[in-house]
């Protein structure tokens, strides 16, 4: 099993191939009044039903669902996959050109949810404000990501997966390879094939 050490966690999470710092979007709106949305992940993998927090991260929850309802992430793959760390994906086609995105959100990682297995969190550059479409999923307790992190900032959790975690696991297991100039892509194309807000 290959051996993951704490001072890759920034290169592991980095939104790689990302365009320079945009002004963060600091007043997105949270979409339900209870303030926890259900989305449901469909990839070749299996389904994974996510529940977001939007009591403890409602921008990074409303930005996420404003990614969902528009489609963003139909189509798109797990393009970083490292074995008993996490599972990276939202923001690559299967031929490893990165999609487009709105502009990047204001961090919300002081808000006591932890990067715990099973947890969704938000992957961003070296600037803590990088975050747009691409998130991770915690294969293990990885709390050496949480606030304040290594860099004082930490990475931002704002959900957690409540059913699904073998297909996640399964995705986990893909052998990965080099592809893209780009490490730990899987070598088969692992697709969210489609993402919807469950009402």
């Amino acid at each position: 099993m290959k051996s993951i050490v704490p001072t890759i966690a920034v290169v592991a999470l980095a939104l790689t191939g990302a365009a320079g710092s945009i002004q963060a979007q600091e007043d997105k709106e949270t979409v339900s009044e209870s303030k926890t949305v259900n989305v449901v992940m469909e990839t070749s993998k299996g389904t994974v039903k996510i529940e977001l927090d939007g009591e403890k991260a409602p921008n990074t929850v409303a930005n996420f669902v404003q990614y969902v309802e528009k489609g963003h992430y139909d189509g798109l793959i797990f393009h970083r996959v490292i074995p008993n760390f996490m599972i990276q994906g939202g923001g690559f086609s299967p031929d490893m050109n990165q999609k487009a995105t709105d502009a990047p959100i204001k961090i919300e990682s002081k808000n006591g949810l932890k990067n715990v297995r099973g947890s969704i969190a938000m992957a961003r550059t070296g600037d803590p404000n990088s975050a747009t479409s691409q998130f991770f999923i915690n294969l293990k307790d990885n709390s050496f990501l949480d606030y304040p992190g290594q860099d004082g900032y930490g990475y931002t959790v704002f959900g957690k997966v409540s059913d699904g975690m073998e297909a996640v696991d399964a995705i986990a297991a893909a052998p990965t390879g080099v592809k893209g100039g780009m490490r730990d892509v899987p070598t088969e194309t692992i697709e969210i094939k489609s993402m919807k807000i469950e009402k």
